[in-house]
């Protein structure tokens, strides 16, 4: 978890997101078996949702995804208050790459048909680490970046 510091916006409840990862996971591992089993048409449309997913993460931020809208409305409310909040900017950025990822397995997916379920499976398992585990791999990206000084927060 990265810490905000003492100045910076308010932070997000890092539940939200490992909650979206775990929807992201289940639909990423759907896409990879259809993907494999030879149903790649339908595959690739699911992916393609999940890059539109993504980019909106991307794009709009993680605290309008429409996964963290869900996980704001029904599963906060029903859990103890966080003791903990952490900057948005991580996971922003982890959507990024989960749109990157997919995006490609979308677009070579018109010429390599196992570029879609490979594409998935790799996906899934960044979401899957998160969800289970709490371990964000586009977080971690984005701290090395930022330590390299490749990127700079805002």
């Amino acid at each position: 978890m990265t810490e905000l510091a003492p100045n910076a916006r308010p932070g997000i409840d890092p539940r939200g997101p490992r909650f979206a990862a775990a929807i992201t996971a289940v639909l990423l591992l759907v896409t990879a078996a259809l993907g494999f089993g030879g149903a790649e048409v339908v595959a690739w449309v699911l992916l393609a949702v999940l890059a539109a997913l993504f980019a909106w993460g991307a794009f709009a931020g993680v605290q309008r995804h429409p996964f963290g809208v869900l996980f704001r409305a029904f599963v906060r409310p029903r859990l103890a208050a966080s003791a903990e909040f952490e900057d948005p900017r991580p996971p922003t950025f982890a959507q990024g790459v989960g749109f990157a990822v997919t995006i490609a397995g979308v677009v070579l997916g018109f010429w390599l048909p196992g570029a879609v379920p490979i594409a998935a499976s790799l996906a899934f398992v960044a979401a899957f680490l998160n969800a289970a585990f709490g371990l964000c791999l586009g977080c971690q990206l984005y701290l090395v970046l930022v330590r390299a000084r490749v990127i700079r927060p805002a």
